[in-house]
């Protein structure tokens, strides 16, 4: 089959950069509106290259654009149906540009839109997380490490470790937008202009925040394009690890949660199965945005100043990215909400045979004055002679507990889940009241 390949179908990338019709037109606007302002064509040529990228523009979203693949890419199309709409005039358009400036210039706006609407999906994430959350403040439930039972905390607390993680995410995509908000439109191929361009006019109209300091790295950075790709992939991987919990809570062996219908998929063979296939798809194509991180990186990493083809492979890696992660946000968002929890069996399942209350118990003794180390290898003892006869911690007697230490007394048999809870009464804490707090904090900043 390789012999059936042209050079061109190699080097052609019309089919993705096509995407970006909007980033190209608008800048082109842009630049064309300059040039008449700084007197290097006409306003009357401008405004025929206006109207004409209006037009343009039209066909394309009106589905009628004559794409012409032997031209390569967006730009030379776009330029070729100019020329067929307003004439020769056509051609002052790339004056004082090279499609170097152009795709940098393109792709920017592209991440700066792309960038600014991830944030805002995590904003819906994260207020359908505080709203289940508000239901929550005091379901208690096993907390893991090791996904062993460890202590209890509350559901809640548990849901805004995820508000926080995507917090970070939306930190990430607004650093990542603010990165590419510059423009280099104005640098050339590499070395600049010998028109007197006024950049800043142009970057003001486009809407950024000034213009890149040197015409060498703003056609060759791709920066812009990795910080949103780690952005992807590290809020992916907080997707995924949400996902597998989800996975592992709405099995019949925890039974902490029932995903909606909408969210589950049935088997081919088993009737019974409610599969959670949203959550399991979304942990599989993390690894598909860890890829394309990696893949760009690999791609920059060897890369004489200033532009080189290999720069063409920045854009599909990210497109995929911004449509598989826009999606599993969306996704998310709804799952969150149709999810309903199972309050009863979190409590017995923080209540159980886990004896997640033996750090309180250790506390209790080192409270009475016996060092903490000490007080753990006591509670080491006291919890294997309750494995032993098959007791929990509550079903145990006060001449149980004095085996082991005679600093037990009678209170200890109020060590409880509830107990337990709120004795972790300090900020980032479990207690309820804390909790509370930080999700009224977490609602302000969400403006809920």
């Amino acid at each position: 089959m390789a012999d059936e390949y042209t050079p061109l179908d190699y080097t052609v990338s019309l089919h993705y950069d096509r995407r970006l019709y909007r980033e190209d037109i608008a800048g082109s606007q842009a630049h064309a509106r300059m040039l008449a302002r700084q007197g290097i064509i006409t306003a009357d040529e401008a405004e025929r290259m206006c109207e004409g990228l209006d037009a343009i523009r039209a066909e394309i979203e009106g589905g009628s654009f004559p794409w012409r693949p032997e031209l390569e890419d967006l730009h030379m199309n776009v330029e070729a149906r100019l020329h067929e709409l307003i004439g020769e005039t056509a051609g002052k358009l790339h004056t004082a540009r090279s499609r170097n400036d152009q795709i940098a210039t393109d792709m920017r706006l592209f991440v700066r839109r792309a960038a600014s609407e991830t944030a805002e999906a995590l904003r819906g994430l994260q207020r359908a997380l505080a709203s289940v959350a508000v239901e929550h403040t005091h379901t208690a439930m096993p907390g893991y490490t090791h996904l062993q039972r460890a202590q209890p905390v509350v559901l809640a607390h548990h849901l805004l470790a995820y508000v926080e993680m995507f917090e970070r995410d939306a930190e990430r995509f607004g650093q990542a937008g603010a990165r590419a908000n510059v423009l280099p439109l104005g640098s050339g191929a590499l070395a600049g202009s010998p028109y007197p361009l006024d950049r800043e006019s142009v970057a003001r109209e486009l809407g950024f925040d000034g213009v890149t300091a040197n015409s060498m790295d703003a056609v060759a950075d791709r920066d812009f394009v990795l910080d949103y790709l780690f952005a992807a992939a590290a809020c992916m991987g907080h997707l995924s690890r949400m996902g597998e919990e989800f996975v592992l809570w709405s099995s019949e062996e925890f039974g902490f949660l029932r995903l909606a219908d909408e969210d589950t998929t049935g088997s081919s063979i088993m009737p019974q199965k409610r599969n959670p296939d949203l959550a399991e798809l979304a942990r599989g194509r993390t690894g598909r945005v860890y890829g394309h991180l990696m893949a760009a990186l690999t791609t920059v990493k060897g890369l004489p100043l200033t532009y080189n083809r290999d720069l063409q492979e920045d854009k599909e890696g990210l497109f995929d990215t911004v449509d598989t992660l826009l999606p599993t946000v969306a996704a998310f968002t709804r799952m969150v909400g149709g999810a309903s929890f199972n309050r009863e069996r979190m409590a017995q399942a923080a209540e159980g045979g886990g004896y997640s209350l033996a750090t309180d118990l250790a506390d209790y003794l080192a409270r009475k004055g016996l060092p903490f180390r000490q007080a753990h290898g006591v509670v080491a003892q006291l919890t294997r002679h309750a494995e032993e006869r098959g007791a929990r911690f509550d079903e145990l007697s006060l001449e149980d507990y004095r085996v082991f230490s005679p600093l037990f007394d009678e209170d200890v048999l109020g060590t409880t889940v509830a107990t337990a809870l709120e004795s972790r009464n300090v900020p980032g804490g479990t207690a309820p009241s804390q909790v509370a707090a930080a999700l009224a904090r977490v609602r302000e900043r969400l403006g809920m």
